[in-house]
This record gives C-alpha cells, structure tokens and sequence, in this order.
C-alpha cells in the first residue's frame, strides 16, 4: 500500500488539461471513486438458460442504462452473482463460437478451438507482463500486459514478435492473471493496460479476469481499434481510458502496410464510439512520407470530431523494423521537419498534445 501512495502523490502535479480530461481516471487513482468494471458486478444479472445472443443484448442494453445510472453513485456497493460484467462474458463466449469480435468477422468457433485470423483458439495467451516506466507520464508506472498476436499485421509493427507470433507464448488462466494484476496494483501501478499484440481476440478471457480482481485499478484498453460494434457494446462499461493507436489516414495506405480493409471507416467510428464510453487518449506514430496523407487526415478528424475531449500524443520513435526495410517509403527514421510539421498542425487545430 505505501507504494501506491508513493507513486500516487504524483498526481497533483499532472497538467490541469490532463486532470479535466481524464477526471474519472484520477478520480480512481485518489479514491474517489470506484473502476467501472467493480460497478458491473454490483449490478445484478437474472441468469436465464435459454436466450439467444440477441436476447442477451437486449437485457444488456437494459442493464447498461441502469449502470449508467449508478456510475456517479458513491454508496457502498455490494456484488451481485451473477452480475452484468457476468453477462457480458456470457455473451463473449456465444460470440466466439461464431468469432466476429474483430472486423475480419471469421465466424469460427473458437470455443472449439477452431482459428481465424488472429490465429487465437479459447486459450488467454501473453507475451509478458510487467511494470511499464515508458508510458505517458499520466500512465506511468503502468502495470502492462502483452497479449499475444494482432488483427492488423502492420509491417512495421515495432512488436512484431508478438503480433507476428514469432515468439513463444505463454498460457495463463484468468485467476492467475487477476492476482498477478492485484499484486502490481499493491506494488505501484497506476493502472493494468492491456495490450499487446492486440487484446482483442482476448475480450472473453479478460473479462472472466476482472470476476477475480480485488484491488481499484483503473483499466487502459490499449488497441488498435479495429474491432467489431458488438465488440464496442462489451467494451462499455469495462473500459475505464481508451489508450488508442491511430495509424493511417483514408487513403490506401492502411492496405498497403497492412492486412485490413476499411481500416479509415472502422477506427473513426470506433473512435467515435469509444468517445461516448470512455476517457480517450490517442496515439498517432509519425511515419516517413505519410504527412499528407495519415498525419494531416487524422489530426483534422480528431479536430472536427473529438476536439479538446481527448488527449494526442503524436509520437516520434519510428524506425523500420520488420518488414519495413523492403518498402522504400517507410525505409527510414522520420526527419524532424516531419515531426514539426505535424506538432504545428495539431496546434493550428488547438488540440490538446501531451506525451
């Protein structure tokens, strides 16, 4: 407990705009108020044997608008069982068994270990874990979980050993991982950010690890964005900051670096999605030669879109690895000039950059 303390008196010192964008974020950090996924299992779910997944979605949607009730409601909460996070797992668990948490939509029945393209059966994979000193100043220390493999496959991935799958994975069963989370949150973590790779292909895994974690960690959902509405609708309510990566403008650039279609369409309305549940901050990785056509768009979206609700950070660690030494475009560390150029875009467009 000191730890926590210790790393939390920093808190007082984060930027003012960081505190009114991310207020129900510090709110948690000081105590004021509960992580959202302890309010799911304080509100009860009357468990039936029979309802289809669209039955399930409506009594969830149901149930989200009495969760948004009590989301401000200080009172001391006692757990139901089962309860709405037990809802949504149900739900994950009927969606795996025609996968289409992602926008690939695969449709196998992952609960019988069949694979789509992530390649990720019934089984909760992860690369690592460990507290993570190289976050935004607001997330740092963080207590930081890879999950194993990506939807999206870009091939400059900085991770690509776990995007790619090209090292060994480790399995873990949820109770393990929620005490793995409370002891890093016991430790000094602010938060558990969940990564990877891409979390994902994981929902139904993760969510079963939250029936089991004691302590009030805020939870980062760190993602590329690229996933489905249904997946979305889970989301809300679990989520407690959306830490997000946007990579390529509407142009063709997304095909050509990637293995996702409609890469444009998608993350803006997801983006757009995430806003309404969650305190969002936005990554946007500067790549060489894609000022025009990625960094401009994104930043002008954000603007038109988002504005001041967000916080950017336009980040300026690329450097081709992967596969990226074979396309000449990308072939290269991005030139400071390209860096100003997009920092003083943002700033024309008064949003809020923080690293």
């Amino acid at each position: 407990m000191s730890k926590i303390l210790f790393f939390d008196a920093f808190i007082e010192n984060e930027d003012n705009e960081i505190r009114l964008v991310l207020e129900r974020y510090f709110n948690i950090l000081e105590r004021k108020c509960l992580p959202k996924f302890k309010i799911l299992r304080a509100i009860e779910y009357e468990k039936r044997n029979d309802n289809s997944i669209e039955e399930l979605l409506k009594i969830h949607d149901n149930l989200m608008e009495i969760f948004y009730e009590e989301l401000n409601n200080e009172k001391i909460r006692s757990e139901k069982h089962p309860s709405l996070l037990d809802l949504k797992i149900e739900i994950a668990k009927k969606i795996l068994e025609n996968c289409e948490l992602c926008e690939w939509k695969c449709h196998v029945n992952r609960i019988k270990g069949r694979k789509g393209f992530c390649s990720i059966g019934k089984e909760m994979l992860i690369s690592s874990e460990f507290v993570h000193m190289g976050e935004e100043s607001f997330i740092t220390p963080s207590h930081t979980i890879f999950f194993y493999s990506c939807n999206m496959q870009c091939i400059f991935c900085q991770n690509y050993t776990i995007s790619f799958r090209l090292e060994p994975a480790e399995a873990i069963n949820p109770k393990e991982l929620a005490r793995i989370i409370d002891l890093r949150r016991r430790e000094g973590c602010r938060n558990v950010n969940l990564v990877g790779g891409e979390p994902t292909p994981h929902l139904l895994n993760i969510l079963k690890t939250f029936k089991y974690v004691k302590e009030n960690t805020p939870v980062i959902w760190n993602s590329n964005m690229y996933m489905s509405e249904i997946c979305m609708k889970l989301l809300d309510g679990f989520v407690d900051v959306y830490l997000t990566d946007f990579k390529f403008g509407p142009g063709k650039c997304s095909e050509k670096l990637t293995k996702v279609k409609n890469y444009w369409k998608i993350v803006c309305r997801n983006h757009l999605i995430a806003s309404k549940q969650a305190e969002i901050v936005i990554r946007h990785l500067v790549l060489p030669n894609h000022i025009e056509c990625c960094s401009f768009p994104i930043l002008e979206w954000i603007s038109k879109n988002l504005g001041r609700k967000c916080i950017v950070n336009i980040m300026d660690q690329y450097y081709p690895c992967f596969k990226a030494k074979d396309v000449d475009e990308i072939n290269r560390r991005i030139k400071r000039e390209e860096y100003e150029r997009v920092l003083e875009k943002a700033k024309e467009l008064n949003l809020i950059v923080k690293s």
